[in-house]
């Protein structure tokens, strides 16, 4: 089983991974699953006059980074570009590569780093027994945080056991 280490103050544990995500469509794939399956057996909840699903996402925020080299292969510049989506960073990486005036302005051949890439998406979720929470996934780590019950760590630690992405 995946064991968090919990920080001191406020309820949080998270586990750093042993290997990073190795791309958008791995990361993707994992937060989807999360929503969709719901491994965690969140419910849904009413409140506030709306009806809210057990699983939801709060914030994606995905970082593609760009370098420009010259002819000589010296670097020229550099740039990122940050996107709220997976899809939007997907077009946004093909829009940057074939972009003639950046490639101009920089004055040398753009290379996508894609290593250097950041992904991360925050959940919420609720737990049957009423308790909100959040699941954060980073390209590098996992974290838990805003609970109060210790089987809530054990859940999703459990969940993350079985994902071989997040061992």
């Amino acid at each position: 089983m995946t064991h968090f280490r919990q920080k001191p103050g406020s309820r949080s544990a998270s586990k750093r991974l042993k290997h990073p995500f190795p791309d958008i469509a791995a990361f993707s794939a994992v937060v989807r699953a999360l929503i969709m399956k719901n491994p965690l057996g969140c419910t849904s909840y009413f409140t506030h006059w709306r009806n809210y699903p057990p699983v939801m996402p709060v914030r994606e925020r995905y970082t593609a980074k760009f370098v420009y080299l010259n002819a000589k292969g010296k670097q020229v510049g550099s740039s990122s570009e940050v996107y709220n989506s997976a899809e939007g960073y997907e077009i946004g990486n093909a829009s940057m590569i074939t972009n003639m005036a950046n490639i101009t302005a920089h004055r040398g051949k753009v290379t996508h780093l894609q290593e250097s890439d950041l992904f991360s998406a925050i959940l919420k979720c609720h737990d049957p027994s009423g308790e909100l929470y959040f699941v954060s996934l980073a390209r590098d780590r996992i974290t838990v945080s805003s609970y109060e019950s210790d089987v809530i760590l054990k859940t999703v630690e459990k969940w993350a056991g079985t994902v071989p992405e997040l061992r």
